[in-house]
């Protein structure tokens, strides 16, 4: 994943994925869809760069993506704070949503991880742009 940070800023890159791993929630839009960024909570696959969201098959959001929508994921971790792109497919697996389950998520998703209207988004992440105080 590219990284448009700060000239000499040789640790953005790993600090992009430990405030993501570590905050979790940020706003994640697509903006050819017109709808607004939404909060979401992120589990981190950083081998692979992505991002994976566990959300309603039945939302506007999900609606928009089609093949593969380009997308954002903004977070914000105490004086960092980072924009990230990347692709979004949607993706049906239960043991991964048993996986990613956690007590945030069930705080917006009250049905729990056997919700048959759940659905996982996975961002491909491409590209990043950071900033730091």
């Amino acid at each position: 994943m590219g990284n448009n940070s700060r000239a000499g800023d040789e640790a953005a890159p790993a600090r992009l994925w430990e405030a993501i791993a570590s905050r979790r929630i940020g706003m994640l839009g697509m903006p050819r869809s017109g709808l607004h960024a939404q909060p979401m909570i992120a589990s981190v696959e950083r081998r692979r760069k992505q991002l994976w969201f566990v959300t309603r098959g039945d939302t506007e959001l999900v609606r928009s993506i089609g093949e593969a929508g380009a997308c954002m994921f903004v977070v914000q971790d105490g004086d960092f704070l980072a924009s990230v792109s990347g692709a979004l497919t949607v993706v049906r697996d239960r043991k991964r949503i048993a996986r990613y389950w956690t007590a945030e998520l069930a705080g917006w998703l009250p049905g729990g991880p056997e919700d048959p209207r759940l659905v996982l988004l996975r961002m491909d992440c491409v590209d990043a742009e950071v900033w730091s105080a």
